[in-house]
């Protein structure tokens, strides 16, 4: 029996499963919290992998590891691998600003092109040109940028800060392509980083993760084999088992809409974010704001819990009687229309019911999902099924509903860690390799 660590380190917590891979079972896990905030210390995440490490029963047995995580963040380290300053998370939005900098210099255009992306407040890259802009002396101290699941590898690897006068590992910061492909300075064709963007970015060159294949490995000190880990959405791809010609819609509280693609897309207008996967192929992905929370402020208005929710959608016919909801309740990410609000339509005496209401918020929000779909497919990535994941599928409405209104055949894999999942997963096969 093998066992190998699949890691989830994702903005709220970290997940730890030890999984046997003659059987697939898992046979440990654990968890630890991480604090609330878009801007956090890095060694809060480095105490609770530990100590969700330690839940799971610690290491003894296990032959690989590999460590999956939330994209994007900014781990910038100085000359003894310090960190800088607290990272940017994904969801900091104070580099908007720097996000439509960039696009006005280079072109939205010609930045798809030479990494997938057009930047948003989201992206690495923006991030490094906010600290460029607001904290000059900051950004002058940066002499490596990293990820939070690289810097993690790192860690975990036995590497870190060194003393005055040493030299710190940087050439032992490795990172995959999925999560290089969400930083805005990496070239999905070339393999390679684009370092003028680095350098427009934070004002200098700086040390980055080596880009490790989806079966390549390092070592920690103890000689297990560390696979390339993967940003969070290419994790959950592959612990779901997406294929090319799936898409995987997650129900969370935002909502994610993602194919597995063998064709690299390139979307100048920023609507789909071209990323690469964990298994050698793309991931062009779209996000949205409105998602699972559509449900919920459904059920508190109609004074229900969200069985009784979706037992009142049910009893509906499809449409809703003509009952139609527009979920924007915060704005909207895609499409982009953050000032918008949620809009419903179509009321008439016999459409107004409470069944009608519930059915039009399960359609309203499936909708949502399947523009971004749309969008996918309207880059010539086929879609043949539907994997429908996160919180929201639990719904039976969902469930029943969504086949209808996505256009393609739904499957709704058991709820599950899916990321570290597909963080074990992906230790497996280098175990296999």
């Amino acid at each position: 029996m093998a066992l190998v660590m699949g890691v989830d380190s994702s903005t709220q917590s970290c997940k730890v499963v030890i999984v046997d891979t003659a059987s697939g079972e898992i046979v440990r896990q654990g968890r630890a919290s991480h604090p609330n905030g878009t801007s956090v210390d890095p060694e809060a995440w480095w105490s609770a992998l530990q100590t969700a490490i330690a839940d799971a029963g610690g290491l003894d047995g296990v032959e690989a590891w590999s460590i999956g995580g939330q994209q994007h963040g900014m781990v910038a380290l100085d000359e003894r691998g310090r960190v800088v300053r607290d990272a940017l998370l994904w969801n900091d939005t104070r580099s908007a600003g720097a996000a439509a900098d960039l696009t006005a210099e280079f072109g939205a255009e010609a930045l798809a092109q030479r990494t997938g992306l057009v930047p948003v407040a989201s992206f690495t890259i923006t991030k490094l040109r906010w600290l460029r802009d607001a904290e000059p002396d900051n950004a002058a101290k940066v002499a490596a940028v990293a990820l939070p699941h690289d810097w993690l590898t790192w860690r975990l690897r036995g590497f870190g800060p060194v003393e005055a006068g040493e030299t710190p590992a940087f050439d032992e910061l490795v990172t995959d392509r999925s999560d290089a492909s969400g930083t805005g300075y990496w070239n999905p064709t070339t393999g390679g980083y684009d370092r003028d963007l680095l350098v427009a970015a934070l004002g200098h060159d700086a040390a980055l993760p080596r880009v490790l294949g989806p079966t390549e490995w390092v070592a920690d000190p103890d000689g297990r084999r560390v696979a390339p880990g993967a940003g969070d959405n290419a994790g959950a791809a592959l612990g779901v088992g997406a294929e090319v010609g799936d898409v995987v819609v997650s129900i969370g509280t935002s909502g994610t809409v993602f194919a597995v693609s063998a064709e690299r897309t390139i979307d100048p207008t920023g609507t789909v974010a071209g990323f690469a996967d964990a298994g050698g192929h793309f991931l062009p992905l779209v996000a949205t704001l409105n998602a699972a929370r559509v449900l919920d402020v459904t059920a508190r208005l109609l004074g229900v819990d969200h069985d009784g929710l979706s037992a009142l959608a049910l009893a509906a016919e499809p449409g809703a009687g003509g009952l139609r909801l527009l979920p924007y309740f915060e704005g909207e990410r895609t499409p982009n229309l953050p000032d918008a609000t949620a809009e419903l339509t179509g009321m008439t005496l016999a459409s107004t019911t409470r069944e009608n209401l519930a059915r039009a918020a399960v359609e309203g929000m499936l909708r949502g999902l399947s523009a971004g779909l749309d969008a996918i497919r309207g880059l010539g990535v086929p879609i043949e099924r539907a994997l429908l994941v996160g919180g929201g599928a639990q719904s039976e409405a969902v469930r029943r509903i969504a086949p209808e209104v996505l256009g393609v055949p739904v499957e709704v894999p058991a709820p599950g860690e899916y990321v570290a999942l597909g963080a074990a997963r992906q230790a497996a096969s280098v175990v296999e390799a």
